[in-house]
């Protein structure tokens, strides 16, 4: 009965240091940033690993082109490939962390 009372205290503890190693992650991807552009680079976008967007940078000549249904379409493809980057480098961290507690759950990240 002691060995299984041991294993259930080594799983606390790898709980305990995972929970805490998922804290640092998630601060450190909150200040990761990506960029995504659309349009051969007429619109850039960057945004944070709190999904945020932190800029949007449309070229000149997009902008005065009077296309607006054009740049709509633009601006939402660079803004969900930046939101989709940022998801993704959270993923890998989260990843990182699993592998590096020797944790392999299907479906945990």
């Amino acid at each position: 009965m002691r060995g299984g009372m041991g294993n259930m205290g080594d799983m606390m503890r790898k709980a305990q240091q995972m929970q805490v190693e998922l804290g640092k992650m998630q601060e450190r991807v909150k200040t990761m940033e990506v960029e995504a552009s659309s349009g051969g680079g007429a619109v850039t976008v960057r945004a944070n690993g709190a999904k945020q967007v932190l800029s949007i940078k449309i070229e000149k000549e997009l902008a005065s082109s009077g296309d607006v249904e054009m740049l709509q379409d633009l601006v939402t493809a660079a803004v969900n490939e930046a939101l989709s980057k940022a998801q993704e480098t959270a993923d890998a961290e989260s990843k990182k962390i699993a592998g590096n507690m020797g944790l392999n759950i299907p479906g945990l990240f």
